[in-house]
């Protein structure tokens, strides 16, 4: 790293103590950005990293709510808007017990240049609450729906900023804070996107995270003469990334081996397929974040405790959380000689591990280009939504394939013309960021 680079990145740890993700995703992307810099001083002396580090807007808000037995219990409430060079802000609400400011600024950079790479109109932004909604009835999570958007409504918009779904928010939660927005503002438009697809919503949004890595695998599986057809998938979680990659790649004529859970990892030789996908759905439901369930319906092999990444495939899809790939299982991929790591969920693998995959020669693709497709499809529903029109499933998943190969060969080539032919990161880096530089450049001192 130059001096420059590295005084920065200082600065963001001392700003920002006790962050350690936001802190990763930041040295990850100025690592890549240096490139940039040598070519292009004016984004140095504008200040463009200093101002994208630093979030437009971030509000905090208490969110009271009230049991079915009557008790009173309050959470906070968060939203990150990091930055709206290139559109209004764009990015899921997630709540879970790991909410934390820092959580949700890493998110919120990360988005930026996966919302720039889809080429659609979106800034980036992220928001959430320590709220967990496993346990709780409907009206439970209902009444804490309404009471977090009684505060947010008044800092989003069709315009301003369109949240969506992530992790502890699915249909209902959409549900809940859409009609509680509408009854607060007295008017029906797209503010949010996962919606029902009775009341606005996309067909294909439900699956897209997890189809577009699988397209975004697909693409760089091509570049070696190969596809999906025939290939081994090791997957990780079994929420809606993993549920749509696992359908996508049934379709392809792939077959996927492994799924996994808090309590450990299932490895299905057969394959995961026909009703099994279905069954993901079911194991969702049922908020009892057991993947041995699984194992035990479908009697098949259950490690507990453990990660899947020591199962010998062909590709890697990590579909769960954060760092879910640490150095041990970097040296477990590398050792099982995988052909490629295709990120489906929000920066999987530590810096680390990703450093160890991409030297031993291990086609690498980030999350933020990997699983842009599913704001890239709620950006479908945006355009469905302005437009008081929706597209049939098929003319949703060709859009959304078309999203995914466009980002794969943006990647490419970016690389390429930045001196590192094949480096994912760097072409999803520096791509993402373009868009948005040359954007505020545009725009002044914003």
């Amino acid at each position: 790293m130059s001096e420059y680079v590295k005084k920065l990145v200082a600065e963001v740890k001392t700003k920002n103590p006790n962050e350690p993700e936001f802190h990763q995703a930041v040295e990850e992307v100025f690592d890549s950005l240096e490139l940039v810099l040598e070519r292009h001083q004016e984004y140095r002396s504008a200040k463009i990293l200093e101002r994208m580090v630093e979030p437009e807007r971030m509000i905090t808000f208490r969110v009271p709510w009230q049991d079915d037995q009557g008790e009173i219990h309050i959470n906070r409430g968060y939203r990150i808007e990091m930055n709206s060079a290139i559109g209004p802000y764009k990015g899921g609400l997630r709540f879970h017990p790991s909410v934390t400011p820092g959580i949700l600024k890493f998110l919120a950079f990360e988005q930026v240049f996966k919302n720039s790479l889809t080429t659609l109109p979106m800034g980036g932004g992220k928001g959430g609450s320590d709220f967990d909604p496993k346990g709780k009835s409907d009206n439970e999570v209902m009444r804490f729906c309404q009471s977090f958007m009684t505060e947010l409504f008044r800092h989003i918009g069709p315009n301003t900023d369109v949240p969506a779904g992530d992790i502890g928010v699915g249909g209902r939660e959409i549900g809940f804070l859409f009609g509680q927005y509408k009854r607060l503002k007295n008017e029906f438009t797209g503010v949010l996107t996962g919606k029902g697809l009775n009341w606005g919503g996309s067909l294909v949004r439900p699956e897209a995270t997890g189809y577009g890595a699988v397209y975004f695998a697909q693409e760089m599986l091509k570049t070696k003469g190969q596809e999906v057809a025939g290939k081994t998938f090791a997957l990780s979680g079994f929420g809606n990334v993993c549920w749509g990659a696992a359908t996508k790649i049934a379709q392809l004529g792939g077959k996927v081996v492994t799924l996994s859970g808090p309590d450990g990892f299932i490895y299905d030789k057969d394959g995961v397929t026909g009703e099994k996908i279905d069954y993901l759905l079911d194991l969702r439901a049922s908020a009892n974040d057991r993947i041995k369930d699984y194992a035990d319906k479908f009697k098949c092999e259950f490690y507990a405790g453990k990660r899947p990444w020591g199962i010998k495939t062909d590709v890697v899809i990590p579909c769960a959380t954060q760092n879910e790939i640490g150095v041990e299982d970097a040296k477990a991929i590398i050792n099982n000689k995988v052909m490629c790591l295709t990120e489906a969920a929000n920066m999987p693998t530590t810096l680390e591990a990703y450093k160890m995959i991409t030297a031993a020669g291990i086609m690498f693709a980030p999350g933020k280009a990997a699983n842009a497709g599913g704001v890239g499809t709620s950006g479908l529903e945006m355009s469905q939504n302005s437009m008081r029109y929706n597209w049939t499933a098929e003319e949703v998943d060709q859009k959304l394939h078309r999203i995914m190969k466009d980002i794969h060969d943006t990647c490419l080539s970016t690389a390429e013309k930045y001196g590192t032919p094949g480096n994912y990161v760097n072409g999803a880096n520096i791509a993402g960021f373009l868009k948005v530089a040359d954007a505020m450049l545009d725009q002044g001192l914003v």
